[in-house]
């Protein structure tokens, strides 16, 4: 005889799944962040990269969460500023919007599919430098040159990576 009445369970335990996936994402942004600060120092053509913005893509449209999204979005920019040379807030405005928006996207379609994620890659690049170039003109007052066929082309570098990217940390994904 236990004490226990018949109806009694053991509490279900957590196991350690969640505080491992905090680590991956911690660390997979926090090296995001510190390849666009640092090594396109070293490396100048790596600087047309921006890993911080397609970790926050993806991150948002696995989540589907837009507050999830949100809230990554700006802890990625915010630290992306910190590190860099940029006004504070900029870069955690422009990927609170985008992780809002990214994460919105995915409530609506299935964004496992690789040429969709191309498309997406693509439109949030633009987004994100445009969001950029108007944000420094309006707030800061800054006259940067927003050079079309340029903003493209580097798009279209960064949907590429964005598809060989997302399929690496679709492996990285922890299942619980």
């Amino acid at each position: 005889m236990t004490g226990f009445s018949e109806n009694y369970r053991e509490p279900i335990r957590k196991d350690r799944t969640s505080l491992s996936n905090v680590a991956v994402i911690a660390g997979i942004s926090l090296l995001a962040i510190l390849f666009r600060v640092y090594v396109s120092r070293f490396v100048p053509y790596l600087q047309y990269l921006e890993l911080p913005l397609l970790v926050t893509v993806y991150f948002s449209l696995m989540w589907r969460s837009p507050i999830a999204g949100l809230l990554f979005g700006a802890a990625i920019g915010l630290a992306q500023d910190s590190l860099s040379q940029q006004p504070l807030g900029m870069f955690g405005i422009v990927k609170t919007l985008v992780g809002y928006f990214a994460a919105s996207m995915s409530l609506r379609m299935d964004v496992g599919n690789p040429l969709l994620r191309l498309v997406l890659g693509f439109v949030f690049y633009f987004f994100h430098a445009l969001l950029y170039w108007v944000l420094a003109r309006a707030l800061l007052g800054q006259t940067l040159q927003f050079e079309l066929l340029q903003v493209l082309v580097l798009a279209v570098l960064n949907a590429i990576v964005a598809v060989f990217l997302f399929q690496f940390l679709d492996r990285l994904r922890i299942t619980g």
